[in-house]
């Protein structure tokens, strides 16, 4: 007798409800980064335009040509998931990134972060980040000249006046001897810093822009609250910890808000719903300890951010943080028999 029981099948994540859809949210979330676009284009006119365009145009071509030739199947293009990963691997590196290492770059985040997995919905680490460490890693010159924002770069490539960004300046002073106050002086004040007039990648010059983006998410509830909620308060208390111990030789929580790839990362990476946990509580230990990774990073390692790696540690730990923070199923008996 044939087999008649109802089997429920259920799909790998991203896991949507109600009207939204992967590419509506894919949409959103691209609408939600246009004002960071925007301040990149004032700022740093046509090297932020022409890196963008090619990261995004090779991220698209890149998913197709693997999808179409190589997996042998439909190319999913048109769901904005390439987009969004060229467009934030565009905006973790600096404008004047020379084209063929964007397109390197590019080819490492869609090729080995996201299709080597499987494509969307099965890959373990935000694949924009996989493509950035990398670029870091391989080229660190390049990723570490930053261009100076201001009109008089708006026409200039790669030959654009660099310097350094507020979080190297710190961490090579102290690495000098100078003390947290006498840096301040060599770095644009904080109002500047969340406006964006400062060096750094393309995604991390305007804490105002990311917030606004960030808080649309939200509202739209594309993303959770806890994880760049948990993100923040981390930072800022385990920043303020280290400062109130020491000012002269720990920048203030603020300072580490406003600078780097904190607000990028807090609501456009940590969040993506592939890579991130699935429950409250997992986001929350998720956001922790990405929080504590950031300020660790950064105070103490080598290099002056520490998003990007803080990040893709997390992702890692994904799994584990799943099944810890899983809630309990209705009528489930444990072994002790409570």
């Amino acid at each position: 007798m044939k087999d008649n029981k109802l089997k429920l099948v259920i799909s790998h994540s991203p896991h949507v409800h109600a009207n939204n859809s992967v590419k509506k949210i894919m949409y959103l979330v691209i609408l939600a980064l246009i004002p960071e676009l925007l301040v990149s284009f004032a700022y740093f006119g046509l090297g932020a335009l022409i890196v963008t365009l090619t990261s995004i145009a090779s991220a698209v071509f890149f998913e197709w040509f693997i999808q179409k030739f190589m997996m042998k199947k439909k190319p999913t293009i048109s769901d904005g998931s390439a987009i969004i990963t060229g467009l934030l691997l565009a905006f973790n590196v600096p404008s004047n990134l020379p084209i063929w290492m964007v397109i390197v770059g590019a080819l490492v985040a869609i090729g080995i972060g996201k299709m080597t997995f499987g494509g969307l919905g099965n890959n373990l680490f935000n694949p924009a980040l996989v493509g950035r460490v990398f670029l870091l890693i391989s080229f660190p010159v390049a990723m570490t000249s930053w261009p100076t924002p201001g009109g008089q770069n708006l026409t200039a490539y790669t030959d654009a006046v660099t310097g350094a960004t507020p979080l190297g300046v710190i961490k090579e002073g102290i690495k000098n001897g100078e003390t947290i106050p006498q840096l301040m002086d060599k770095i644009p004040d904080y109002w500047n810093m969340f406006l964006g007039h400062m060096g750094g990648s393309l995604g991390e010059i305007s804490a105002l822009a990311l917030l606004l983006g960030g808080l649309f998410l939200i509202w739209k509830k594309i993303i959770n609250w806890q994880i760049p909620v948990s993100i923040i308060v981390t930072v800022a208390v385990f920043a303020g910890i280290l400062h109130a111990a020491d000012p002269n030789k720990y920048a203030d929580p603020l300072f580490h808000l406003l600078t780097g790839g904190l607000m990028l990362g807090s609501f456009f990476m940590a969040t993506d719903m592939v890579t991130s946990p699935m429950t409250p509580k997992g986001m929350t230990i998720f956001g922790i300890g990405i929080g504590i990774l950031v300020v660790t990073i950064r105070v103490w390692g080598a290099y002056p951010e520490g998003m990007s790696f803080a990040i893709l540690i997390m992702n890692a730990f994904v799994p584990l943080i799943n099944m810890y923070s899983k809630p309990k199923l209705y009528g489930e008996v444990k072994r002790n028999g409570k």
